[in-house]
């Protein structure tokens, strides 16, 4: 399985959602899920933000490596679930064709109750990005207890 997040510039929000994932798919045992991220306004090789950066290592996670990527129609064909952070990343999704596996993270497997956008970090100060973090992991567990809701 292919898990794609996106958010707008894929330095931020995507690669934090993609480490948090990752490490959330490893600790699970869920080795067949391959995970990555983009944003529909990419600029292509950008690295992640500072903040983005500095909340991942205090949580044991590397972004040293990440490099952003555009959302493109290879990508969301390439995809088995795709989950975006806000409404207008999903009309993005949409329009490339990702009809049917795409969801807003805070909607997917969610039957109830409004969901919302994850907020944008970029810009605000490290106590910001850690907020996003912390809501990113909580969203993520959820996606993953949806996935694999264990014996009932």
């Amino acid at each position: 399985m292919k898990i794609l997040f996106v958010c707008t510039g894929n330095t931020c929000r995507s690669p934090l959602a993609e480490v948090i994932a990752r490490r959330e798919a490893i600790e699970r045992g869920r080795l067949d899920i391959d995970i990555g991220s983009a944003g529909t306004s990419a600029w292509n090789g950008a690295p992640a933000s500072d903040g983005s950066l500095l909340v991942a290592l205090e949580r044991h996670l590397d972004l040293g490596g990440h490099s952003a990527q555009q959302l493109t129609v290879d990508l969301v064909q390439g995809s088995d679930l795709i989950l975006t952070m806000g409404p207008q990343h999903l009309e993005r999704v949409l329009a490339l064709g990702g009809a049917g596996k795409s969801h807003l993270l805070t909607a997917f497997g969610r039957p109830d109750g409004e969901p919302g956008a994850i907020p944008d970090p970029f810009g605000g100060d490290l106590e910001v990005y850690r907020m996003t973090f912390e809501e990113l992991q909580r969203e993520i567990r959820r996606v993953f207890d949806a996935l694999d809701p264990g014996p009932a």
